[in-house]
């Protein structure tokens, strides 16, 4: 009976449908993120993100359209600025982190707007989802899932190995570009859920835990929206029965998959690696096999008693001990046995 009143609720229904977007969306284009070593990007753009929110109040735009547009600016600076060797990867992020959110701040206090209307967009809000937000999440996530599919082979070959994509003929700085842009539009669909400074972990953490159980890179990007789905609808419902934040609800449950996945991996790794059959003894056809011992009359080494090798006495003959092989020394030659 709860739960039919649940859905029922008029904001309910627009946050899981928000919701579900937001968890195929996000581990989509995250999927890219985590293969190009990237991360931390999406969080970088969530602060800078802030700033396009606090535009929109001082403005009285839309917070959710200007949050976009600030974003994937935000998002095409850091690529170019990291694509022409300017500045390292990780300083650029770090100009968003302390740019966006200052700059947020300072727009927020400008506009006259308490903590109370940062923090449903920092954290996420069930009840701020407007029909008009849910129209713009439903708009921008069908666009991501489109690039991420439909583009799959090359962004992924971009994310894999620049190189070989450009020797292929691929415009790897267009794909980049694109991938940046459909981050910071990923970004602005998870803010009424998740959160801006919480959307990274929607991002990364449903693609860490598909690589706990899944071994190519198509498997690992449908557990991920799979994963990213059932922990967004989980934790909205689990956020308005216990009445907390529905962004650290999100990222606990996505953690609680991670430990688990990491735990059933490890398990399976091991269960695999005691049921792998051992190498035969005979060399595979093809494989070079240990070198075959040389006998030889010339010796470079001139065995006596000072030459600290171990020897043997034989009564008429002494043996000494060299290289593992054994050196009988009869008059003025060497045999070597």
């Amino acid at each position: 009976m709860v739960v039919v009143t649940l859905f029922q609720l008029e904001f309910m229904q627009r946050a899981l449908i928000a919701g579900l977007l937001t968890g195929l969306s996000a581990p989509a284009i995250g999927t890219y993120l985590v293969q190009r070593r990237l991360a931390l990007m999406g969080d970088g753009i969530g602060h800078i993100a802030i700033t396009g929110v606090a535009l929109g109040l001082l403005t009285g735009t839309a917070p959710v359209l200007t949050a976009i547009l600030v974003a994937v600016v935000g998002a095409s600076a850091i690529e170019l600025i990291r694509a022409r060797g300017k500045t390292s990867g990780d300083v650029a992020l770090s100009l968003l982190f302390y740019g966006g959110i200052a700059g947020g701040v300072l727009l927020i206090g400008l506009a006259g707007q308490g903590a109370a209307t940062l923090n449903t967009y920092l954290f996420g809000s069930l009840t701020t989802v407007s029909p008009s937000d849910l129209y713009y999440v439903v708009g921008l996530a069908v666009v991501v899932l489109v690039v991420a599919i439909g583009l799959g082979p090359q962004l992924f070959a971009v994310c894999q190995d620049e190189e070989f994509a450009r020797v292929t003929g691929l415009r790897v700085q267009v794909l980049n570009l694109l991938i940046a842009v459909m981050a910071a539009v990923t970004v602005t669909v998870a803010m009424r859920t998740v959160g801006l400074l919480l959307v990274s972990a929607l991002m990364v953490v449903p693609v860490a835990t598909a690589q706990q159980i899944t071994r190519s890179f198509r498997s690992t990007f449908v557990t991920a929206c799979g994963i990213g789905v059932l922990v967004c609808l989980a934790g909205i419902i689990t956020s308005y029965n216990a009445n907390v934040a529905p962004g650290a609800t999100i990222v606990v449950l996505a953690l609680a998959c991670f430990v688990v996945a990491a735990a059933a991996g490890a398990l399976v790794r091991r269960r695999r690696a005691v049921q792998a059959p051992l190498p035969d003894e005979e060399p595979e056809v093809g494989v070079p096999g240990p070198e075959p011992h040389v006998v030889t009359d010339e010796h470079a080494h001139a065995h006596g008693q000072k030459c600290g090798h171990p020897k043997v006495e034989h009564g008429d003959h002494v043996d000494y001990v060299h290289d593992g092989h054994l050196h009988a020394a009869h008059g003025d030659h060497w045999d070597e046995h």
